[in-house]
């Protein structure tokens, strides 16, 4: 999403080092890799072990002429503990907090409800709880607020009380199941009644966003790696304090570039606040005024894209005086 308003703002110059906390396809760390040359590094991370061996391989088709390539596997918020363990600095941090289409496409990963598949969502399918097994174990209220908090669901309370009903007669293990069941507890609107601006969705929507969201645990992480960012600026600034944050391995140096692309509300709000209050306390300045959204020829060829925010700041250094 937004590659040429992310390389813009990134600024990639050669030597440098680039962490790519959502390495997808590889589609952005290609184009960073690019200017980078041999003596840059790109470190790629990402939850799915498919989506990173495709990264790898898009940047390294680059033979010679592209950068090092080393990985992480896991969650983006343990990236930045992860580079400094390897003594790794970056200059350059980007994360895409979107989702492959080949994801969304596999109706084995449950992501969707446009084929029926098992209901997973996980975006590391080899650890943790799927959406089948939180929809079973879950009790009427913690639905209602996992659908309420993560899917801005008005009725949250219908179709909560409508899944712990069914899951009595038989377990929801397939995405079929669910958005039957959800379609079936949301109310129709009346005739005569206002129309949604619009394309109206589909019912089942905001509740698949919500599973999604509480299975991988999107917004903890995305607020985990926020906090990381900021204490890293304010090292940077010299205001962590004696004995305090200035004291921890770095893992972002002097000037660094981070960018977030986020697809609704929910992640962009955090992301938003995050960079304002740094560039209020002058740990960063803005590199965005607003965000930069997809140019018609995006959202043309790729509808996805229609959604997506991008902010980006750029990282201070203490001054001299300091």
């Amino acid at each position: 999403m937004l590659p040429d308003q992310a390389l813009d703002l990134l600024d990639p110059k050669p030597g440098e080092t680039y962490l790519d906390c959502t390495a997808g396809r590889g589609g952005h760390a290609r184009l960073v890799a690019e200017r980078l040359g041999p003596d840059g590094l790109v470190v790629l991370n990402d939850l799915d072990a498919s989506n990173l061996a495709a990264a790898i391989d898009e940047v390294q088709s680059l033979g010679p002429v592209g950068p090092r390539v080393e990985t992480l596997h896991g969650s983006f918020d343990r990236a930045p503990r992860a580079l400094a363990e390897r003594g790794i600095v970056a200059d350059l941090v980007l994360a895409d907090l979107g989702f492959a289409s080949g994801q969304v496409d596999d109706a084995g990963r449950g992501l969707s409800f446009k084929g029926d598949g098992p209901l997973d969502m996980r975006f590391d399918t080899s650890s943790g709880m799927t959406a089948a097994e939180l929809v079973a174990s879950a009790d009427e209220e913690e639905l209602t607020q996992i659908l309420r908090d993560f899917g801005e669901e008005r009725h949250a309370r219908r179709i909560a009380r409508k899944l712990v009903e069914a899951r009595e007669s038989a377990p929801i293990t397939t995405t079929a199941q669910l958005a039957d069941l959800v379609r079936a507890a949301t109310p129709r609107p009346r005739k005569g009644g206002p129309r949604p601006r619009g394309k109206p969705i589909d019912p089942a929507t905001r509740t698949f966003q919500a599973l999604r969201i509480a299975v991988n645990d999107e917004l903890g992480a995305l607020e985990r790696l926020l906090e990381s960012i900021t204490r890293e600026a304010e090292r940077l600034a010299g205001s962590a304090g004696p004995g305090g944050l200035g004291a921890a391995r770095p893992w972002l140096g002097p000037g660094a570039r981070v960018a977030v692309i986020a697809f609704h509300s929910l992640e962009d709000r955090p992301v938003k606040r995050a960079m304002r209050v740094m560039v209020d306390r002058q740990l960063a300045d803005g590199l965005t005024r607003k965000p930069v959204i997809a140019d018609e020829a995006e959202r043309e060829s790729n509808p996805r894209s229609r959604s997506a925010k991008l902010r980006a700041i750029r990282l201070r250094a203490a001054s001299p005086e300091r």
